[in-house]
């Protein structure tokens, strides 16, 4: 039997919003999907840190495109382009309920290892680490945030 995506391809927290996640040393990259219901809008930041713990926080002024729709599948994704920044402002329309962030193991700093998104409103965060440094079953998987 195959080896299925979990921990293979990606390893997800379904509740990052303002969590630190590892990312250099654990994954190629990062994504971020976010969402808020009710066509309210958002804003989201991207910092990176040294360790969990937070240790030399500071803003990731990275993220030039990232990705709206609906988040219930009735629409496409639409592609959204700004100058490199730590923040998104998802506008207060139903076509921007949903948004994904996608951030490179390659665009920390040196000695960071270590990224959150956060809301500002009530907005949900999944963090999904992806194309992994090491594969492994579902169960031998370290936790995202060590």
């Amino acid at each position: 039997m195959s080896q299925r995506a979990l921990g293979r391809l990606f390893n997800p927290s379904p509740a990052a919003d303002g969590v630190w996640i590892a990312l250099k040393g654990a994954a190629s990259g990062i994504t971020f999907s976010c969402y808020l219901a009710g066509a309210v809008g958002d804003t989201y930041t991207l910092q990176e840190a040294k360790d969990s713990a937070g240790t030399g926080a500071q803003n990731l002024a990275v993220i030039a495109e990232y990705h709206t729709c609906t988040g219930n599948g009735s629409d496409a994704w639409t592609r959204r382009t700004q100058a490199a920044a730590a923040t998104i402002v998802t506008a207060a329309a139903a076509t921007q309920n949903a948004a994904v962030v996608e951030v490179e193991g390659t665009s920390l700093s040196d000695g960071y290892r270590y990224v959150k998104l956060t809301s500002t409103g009530a907005g949900t965060v999944t963090a999904i680490q992806r194309d992994l440094t090491v594969q492994r079953a579902p169960a031998s998987l370290p936790a995202t945030g060590v």
